[in-house]
């Protein structure tokens, strides 16, 4: 039997390959699919089953994809009205080969979550290893906000049920396969461990140890934040939509085509670095960094609009493709050939953005000059140390609170390094703010010189 953790980037998503003696199944499927068929040809296997672990709301599962290439059979948690699949049964048990899966109903984070436990038979009859889904992580377990406030308390006692009388039951050397890692949102602290196991969670989760009274006080205590974008996941992964067929192939586009599409209406999403594009953009660009696309691109854009890249290398143009399309971004129309470099050869006009340092920064502050320190960073980051000066908005939310910021007084955007920072900045830049300067090095380059700043928990 082999087991192949297949990772997507940016959103701390894994997905799960297991082959043995000629079949093999998936668990929790990406939306690009190909990665489980190459797995299986060169393994000489045949994908029969796909198992979700519950309609995910972070990204576009992918098992209408891998069944249109597959025929593979779709299951998944009962509860919900599915439009494909079918609905598994507690307990319910599949013989895969030289395997034995059961499927286990642990609800908490979601009313349908299951896990799958895991049986080899040259491992005798007991558990080797259970793929839990959102329930449990390494060092954290999953949110359970999402059916709103009102019903958090019985999630979160549904889910430390789930945990503590059936995941934690099956002995400690089972491993244990999650479908998330460190960065993801659907933990607050997820462990950058690459693997765990039933008893190592036991001895090193603090979550663990708590008793349901107290693990229902800290479930309910907990804020995260919940980008827009999750309920048209949730939707999408319910339904019966039409299956992508293959990668959206924006077109390479020369300056002047690039500004004709803009004109039609499409967003441009500016990939470089701050640096970069404070050098040079094109007005009225988004700025989210390649690696921002997964945390950020579900803040920020929407999804009825067509898509233009700007990049530094056009090799990068299917990784902002597998990355967008995961979250429901299929309309991804061109890229900017030639980069800016092309766009600026060709003389097309572009802006500039003000950069500070930090000693810059706070020779203002020093000087009283009339600075608003805006740090763009979720709540949760900006509470463990900030600015004494600092307001916090956090960026994807800026532009329904731009009535907090005033256009008459300089604004210095300030993150953490500067990527969000540079985020807000074209934001308000594009609200009509033109005294806007980010931050270069942001709070950690702030801190490194020395300067005060006020530590939370």
């Amino acid at each position: 039997m082999s087991i192949v953790k297949v990772v997507s980037e940016g959103l701390a998503h894994f997905s799960y390959f297991v082959a043995n003696e000629g079949t093999a199944f998936v668990i929790d499927p990406r939306r690009d699919c190909d990665i489980y068929l190459d797995l299986a040809r060169n393994a000489g296997v045949q994908i029969t089953r796909i198992f979700e672990t519950h309609r995910n709301e972070d990204y576009v599962v992918g098992s209408l994809e891998l069944f249109e290439r597959t025929g593979a059979e779709i299951f998944h948690g009962p509860g919900l009205e599915w439009g494909y699949g079918t609905t598994l049964s507690d307990d319910q048990r599949f013989r895969l080969g030289g395997t034995n899966l059961i499927a286990m109903h642990t609800p908490g984070h979601t009313e349908e979550s299951m896990s799958y436990v895991l049986c080899d038979d040259s491992s005798g009859p007991d558990a080797v290893a259970i793929f839990t889904g959102d329930a449990l992580f390494a060092g954290e377990v999953g949110r359970t906000d999402l059916l709103g406030r009102d019903h958090t308390e019985r999630m979160a006692g549904a889910l430390y049920d789930s945990i503590h009388k059936n995941i934690l039951t099956l002995g400690d050397g089972v491993i244990v396969f999650p479908a998330h890692g460190a960065g993801s949102v659907c933990g607050s602290d997820i462990s950058e461990r690459e693997f765990t196991t039933v008893g190592i969670e036991k001895k090193s989760s603090p979550l663990l140890r708590l008793n349901r009274a107290d693990f229902i006080d800290h479930k309910v205590q907990e804020r995260l934040d919940r980008p827009p974008y999750f309920f048209r996941m949730e939707s999408m992964n319910l339904s019966s939509r039409q299956a992508m067929t293959g990668l959206p192939d924006p077109r390479p586009l020369r300056p002047k085509k690039f500004a004709e599409a803009r004109s039609s209406g499409a967003i441009i999403v500016d990939t470089r670095t701050p640096e970069s594009f404070a050098g040079a953009h094109i007005e009225g660009s988004e700025s989210i960094w390649m690696a921002g696309l997964a945390p950020y691109a579900g803040w920020l854009l929407p999804h009825d609009v067509p898509l233009l890249l700007v990049l530094d290398d056009p090799e990068h143009v299917e990784t902002a493709v597998r990355t967008l399309i995961r979250m429901g971004y299929d309309n991804i129309t061109g890229y900017l050939w030639g980069g800016m470099v092309q766009w600026c050869h060709d003389n097309m006009p572009f802006k500039t953005m003000r950069t500070a340092s930090v000693g810059e920064l706070k020779t203002k502050l020093d000087a009283k000059e009339r600075v608003i320190v805006l740090d763009p960073r979720p709540f949760h980051e900006w509470v463990k140390v900030h600015l004494t000066e600092a307001n916090n908005i956090f960026v994807g939310e800026l532009e329904k609170n731009l009535a907090k910021v005033p256009k008459d007084r300089p604004i210095a955007s300030m993150c953490s390094v500067g990527y969000r920072g540079s985020m807000a900045a074209a934001i308000l830049e594009r609200n009509g703010y033109d005294n806007v300067m980010n931050v270069l090095g942001g709070v950690s380059a702030w801190a490194a010189a020395g300067y005060p700043v006020v530590k939370g928990k």
